[in-house]
């Protein structure tokens, strides 16, 4: 099986069996370092091949270098055997030849815009970057630099997958490599990859797919098995669109698709979130609430209770701000990242900075009544990773609640929208990192309640919760809709009324409705998240998670 868009005749075939369909830029591995890094800003970690073997074949006392320790980068012994196929000498030879490289990977150290990134870089001209013993090596021993040494790490694969020509023993050594990059991300360290045109074979189904971001490339062919291989095997071809990374991305995939020449800014953006010093706490001392809690930022005096009605109206206006309005007017840092649909799904995902504070956000966004996103089970597979994701950086996670509610079909059904809202449900429960929830406008459903464990809630004034739109409960009680005004008043649907049952911590004043004072509103709201945030992270995890399932025990309750 080789990639069929090597440039030594398919020598450098991997497991994916790709083409060139996709359409990538072709950049070698030098051009694009030489765009993602400070002028000047490239240290290369390689050494010669011929030093490229596992750390275990090492003898700890060597002269040349120090003993290891659990804190240090392996060391290694000379590799004194060549390939015993003449032919493979000859194509290893013409690829070193050609590319300038003796070996399809590069490492080292970049700086970018100042910050200091270990980096990964394939050369599909080498052999079409396949993945051989040294390959592996070298690429294991940066990860283990880069965890050393504490660094954040990008890797940038294209591949074929594995070579060929060295069989087996080079197919294992994915799992070196995959091993390498889980202690990587266990010492909570970022971990971020940037898929090129193609990344294929056991190369996209290991670490080319680990990070905790995946970036890929326009029009990149990704995939597990290459399509000359699929037709061979199924007998029928691979459908063209399948493994593009535009098609990934919209599954909720790949987390954001982004030219080489913007990768830069979106690394530095990126990593300026990553690397974001919280401030230090100001608040009075934290302690486990016993009833709602209030933000110590200034507040309007208080005010009649809205109207449950009047409210649920208003949350459809289509000029309310949503999602993504309040994190451009909130946020002091803000990287989107893409969900299932795209810009016209349902959901949004972000890394953003937040009264100082780095956190992950995943929030739900409306429409107009007329044009609702429905909100699908791919949406609330793409919440999870989002919540695990928060976890393995140590990062709040702060949900959006505003859906009219769960997509009702049969393909949803058959999706498991139920069993999805359950699995989001445990998830966020569980979650050991900080959990804010923002309930900011309509909350219809399961599909609402899926975002709402956490350990604080805020609501805007006019938000709602309800099992169902008030015109769906009018059917069930009535057999008609005429009845929705009265049941949303009966019901205890509103931001007040939520507050007396144990769910919302502090409702944010509209005055007299967000739509009219966007700017003032999310002011506000941005305030209170500032405020909610430095009081979680000032919590200590045991006495929080105590907190948070104290508070679930509750929820309902008349306070």
């Amino acid at each position: 099986m080789d990639t069929g868009a090597s440039t030594d005749g398919g020598t450098g075939g991997g497991t994916g069996g790709g083409s060139t369909v996709g359409k990538g830029t072709a950049l070698s591995a030098h051009q694009l370092i030489g765009l993602l890094v400070d002028a000047g800003g490239f240290h290369s970690w390689d050494e010669p091949t011929t030093t490229l073997t596992p750390a275990s074949n090492s003898s700890p006392t060597s002269k040349s270098s120090p003993p290891s320790s659990p804190t240090s980068a392996p060391t290694s012994a000379p590799l004194t055997s060549a390939p015993a196929d003449p032919g493979y000498r000859a194509s290893l030879d013409r690829a070193r030849r050609r590319t300038g490289l003796d070996e399809a990977v590069l490492t080292g150290l970049g700086l970018v815009d100042g910050r200091p990134v270990a980096l990964i870089a394939s050369e599909f001209g080498f052999l079409g970057g396949s993945i051989g013993v040294a390959t592996a090596e070298r690429i294991t021993r940066a990860v283990e630099r880069a965890t050393a040494e504490r660094l954040p790490l990008l890797a940038l694969p294209v591949s074929g997958g594995t070579r060929m020509q060295e069989g087996s023993a080079a197919f294992l050594c994915m799992l070196r490599i995959t091993a390498a990059v889980q202690a990587h991300r266990a010492a909570g360290l970022p971990y971020l990859t940037y898929l090129r045109n193609p990344t294929m074979g056991g190369v996209f189904a290991s670490w080319g797919t680990l990070g905790q971001l995946v970036f890929a490339e326009p029009g990149a062919r990704l995939g597990f098995l290459g399509p000359r291989v699929y037709e061979q095997l199924r007998g029928v071809e691979l459908p063209a669109d399948v493994q593009l990374a535009e098609t990934l991305a919209g599954r909720g995939l790949v987390d954001a698709v982004v030219p080489p020449q913007e990768l830069r800014e979106l690394l530095r953006r990126t990593l300026a979130v990553l690397g974001t010093t919280p401030p230090p706490y100001r608040g009075a001392t934290p302690s486990a609430p016993s009833g709602p809690a209030r933000s110590d930022h200034p507040v309007e005096p208080p005010a009649p209770h809205p109207d449950a009605w009047d409210s649920v109206r208003r949350t459809r206006r289509p000029d309310r701000p949503g999602t993504r309005e309040l994190l451009r007017r909130t946020a002091e840092e803000l990287v989107l990242l893409d969900a299932p649909g795209g810009r016209e799904g349902a959901l949004v995902r972000a890394l953003a900075v937040l009264g100082g504070r780095p956190v992950l956000v995943v929030g739900q966004q409306r429409r107009t009544p007329e044009h609702e996103r429905p909100f699908t089970a791919a949406d609330l597979r793409a919440v999870r990773h989002t919540a695990r994701l928060a976890e393995q950086l140590g990062l709040p996670l702060v949900t959006v609640v505003d859906t009219a509610g769960a997509e009702l079909s049969a393909r949803a059904e058959l999706d498991g929208i139920a069993v999805e809202i359950a699995h989001c449900l445990t998830t966020l429960l569980a979650l050991r990192t900080p959990v804010l929830a923002v309930l900011l406008g309509q909350g219809s459903g399961g599909g609402a309640l899926a975002l709402l464990p956490a350990d604080r809630v805020l609501a805007a004034e006019h938000a709602w919760l309800a099992p169902l739109p008030p015109e769906g409960a009018s059917a069930i009680v009535h057999r008609d809709g005429a009845h929705a005004p009265e049941l949303a008043r009966a019901q205890g649907i509103g931001a007040h009324d939520l507050a007396r049952v144990g769910l919302v911590d502090e409702v944010v004043p509209e005055l007299p409705d967000a739509a009219e004072e966007p700017e003032a509103f999310c002011a506000r709201l941005g305030a209170a998240l500032a405020a909610a945030l430095g009081e979680l992270s000032a919590t200590g995890e045991t006495d929080r998670l105590a907190a948070r399932a104290l508070r679930h025990r509750r929820l309902g309750d008349l306070r």
